[in-house]
């Protein structure tokens, strides 16, 4: 993430977001790839088996158990390039990024504030200090004592 002080950079490309930040938020054992039980971790109890089946199904395309950073990458770009409308529609329901965004959403207020940022990041093993935790709200274009959207939240993984 960013810590105070440091250069942020955007992604090469038009916009595209850099998604290499959401990636590593859920390798959790850091080995360069997603298993199931690093999304169980991730998610901790708050996504059944079922629905980690399904995202491992939908974005493991070599089938070996793992989603590589590329796979990962495809699944959330064609996600993200969706509508909400057309999602529903299709029944793929929420991408993944926006369910680790209800994780992280602790108390259900549609925002991720300091202390939900503050706690998530602790448990995933990240030291961060309250100053860089508010960097990140306002670099996602959120207040201080609010937190960000869903779409700042994106805003921020993308740096």
């Amino acid at each position: 993430m960013c810590p105070t002080g440091s250069v942020l950079h955007s992604a090469a490309g038009a916009g595209k977001p850099n998604l290499r930040s959401a990636f590593d938020v859920l390798d959790v054992d850091r080995d360069g790839k997603i298993s199931r039980e690093d999304l169980r971790t991730s998610y901790g109890g708050f996504v059944g088996d079922d629905m980690i089946g399904t995202m491992m199904t939908v974005a493991d395309s070599n089938e070996d158990g793992y989603v590589e950073f590329e796979d990962f990458e495809k699944v959330l770009d064609s996600s993200i390039n969706r509508n909400g409308d057309e999602k529903r529609k299709n029944g793929t329901g929420m991408n993944v990024m926006e369910d680790v965004f209800k994780v992280i959403d602790k108390d259900g207020d549609g925002k991720v504030g300091v202390e939900d940022l503050k706690s998530y990041l602790s448990w995933a093993g990240l030291q961060v200090d309250d100053d860089d935790i508010k960097a990140m709200i306002k670099l996602g274009h959120g207040e201080e004592n609010g937190g960000v959207t869903y779409e700042g939240f994106l805003q921020i993984l993308s740096l």
